[in-house]
């Protein structure tokens, strides 16, 4: 498919790793990419391509020499401190165009001056950079004997991230957050471009019903925990649907007005979305996702006013023009109580008509991701060649 753009013929899309644990956001862009470019795809490890149900099955993808280490596949993290050695070690000397998807070391493959390489960064490493001391305090590891050594890992792994950051031609960011955050740890700028949301998938389901929905892994730094406390103090009804590590102590926590009902599929999560009051998120993202689908599916957004939420969320007590929802300033129960009890007050969801929501959401579909990141990779990929023209035109030689 690569013809009708003005790219050349052999491109390399790298990832860091596929696995059946690890299907998130950085997944979705690494499949939108692959339908309309014409790629060779490349990974630390694959544990996809065999599986039938995935949308990489039958493909063949390269992979580094973790692959056939042991528990590779299915434990490729654990292998931290030699994934930036692995990576470099792909062999892309045969492709003009690079392209990664990194969130961790995929954008320090090594190429060639005639190389052009575009990084689309999901998040500078954040157990690396300004999470770390959060990652510290979690980690039994490293508040054992060999603290000191996992700390010692990290601070090489802040020096190489800085030092591979440099040697990628362009950079672009999920988010505005993602972009700021990339200069707070690489001193580079980036572009910005949203990833693709599958909002097609959503649809309002008429009238709204009277629930507050919570919907997504329930892992800790998602902080299902603030919005069930939130929800037990307004006395609010809250539906927590999800699964992950947290379930147990999200379903200790919850009152009478809280129901935590596990993992759902999609259909159940559309009809949610679609019949909600209103979604809630009080996790810092780097863009997230779900907050645009439930958007799309014509439910206001109740979230925290930092991160990717900024670029996704207009504010109804702010006065945003058009506003999709309400954010609130701190990542703590209070405010987010303070937040949906001015919803209820105010009856916020009666002016945010789905319509809106919907049409607002379409900003972030899968077609206009990848109408901005053919026009940025064709831009790009000019710039490099009329820099190699220049470089390799010979000086004169002077006459005596």
């Amino acid at each position: 498919m690569s013809g009708p753009l003005s790219l050349p013929d052999r491109i390399a899309l790298v990832h860091e790793w596929f696995t059946p644990r690890s299907v998130g956001g950085s997944e979705q862009v690494v499949q939108a990419l692959d339908q309309f470019l014409n790629a060779d795809l490349f990974a630390l490890v694959d544990g996809e391509s065999t599986r039938p149900s995935s949308w990489l099955y039958g493909r063949r993808v390269r992979t580094s020499w973790v692959q056939r280490l042991p528990w590779g596949v299915s434990h490729v993290q654990q292998y931290l401190p030699l994934l930036p050695v692995a990576i470099e070690h792909l062999d892309l000397a045969d492709y003009p165009l690079v392209l990664s998807s990194s969130h961790l070391v995929a954008k320090g493959v090594l190429t060639g001056p005639d190389q052009c390489h575009v990084s689309y960064v999901h998040t500078p490493a954040r157990y690396a950079w300004d999470q770390m001391q959060a990652y510290l305090r979690r980690s039994t590891l490293a508040r054992s004997p060999l603290g000191p050594l996992i700390r010692w890992q990290l601070h090489r792994l802040r020096q190489w991230d800085s030092l591979s950051a440099q040697r990628v031609d362009r950079l672009v960011a999920n988010s505005r957050f993602t972009a700021s955050r990339i200069w707070r740890c690489w001193r580079r700028r980036a572009a910005v471009v949203h990833p693709p949301v599958a909002v097609d998938r959503y649809a309002p389901q008429g009238d709204r019903d009277d629930f507050y929905l919570s919907l997504c892994r329930l892992v800790p730094y998602k902080r299902v925990d603030l919005v069930v406390e939130a929800c037990n103090r307004a006395g609010l009804p809250l539906v927590v649907a999800g699964d992950g590590p947290e379930r147990r102590r999200l379903e200790a926590l919850a009152g009478p007005t809280v129901r935590v009902i596990g993992h759902c599929s999609q259909e159940e999560a559309r009809r949610l979305m679609g019949s909600c009051r209103a979604y809630v998120y009080a996790g810092l993202e780097d863009f997230g996702i779900a907050p645009v689908e439930a958007m799309a599916a014509g439910a206001p957004v109740i979230a925290l006013a930092r991160g990717g939420l900024l670029d996704t969320v207009r504010c109804l007590a702010r006065g945003d023009v058009h506003p999709t929802g309400l954010l609130f300033p701190e990542q703590s129960a209070e405010s987010l109580c303070e937040a949906l009890e001015w919803f209820e007050a105010r009856a916020g969801w009666r002016d945010l008509p789905p319509d809106g929501q919907r049409e607002w959401a379409e900003q972030f579909s899968e077609d206009r991701f990848r109408r901005r990141m053919q026009t940025l990779l064709e831009a790009t990929w000019s710039q490099h060649r009329r820099r190699q023209r220049r470089t390799h035109t010979p000086l004169p030689v002077p006459l005596d």
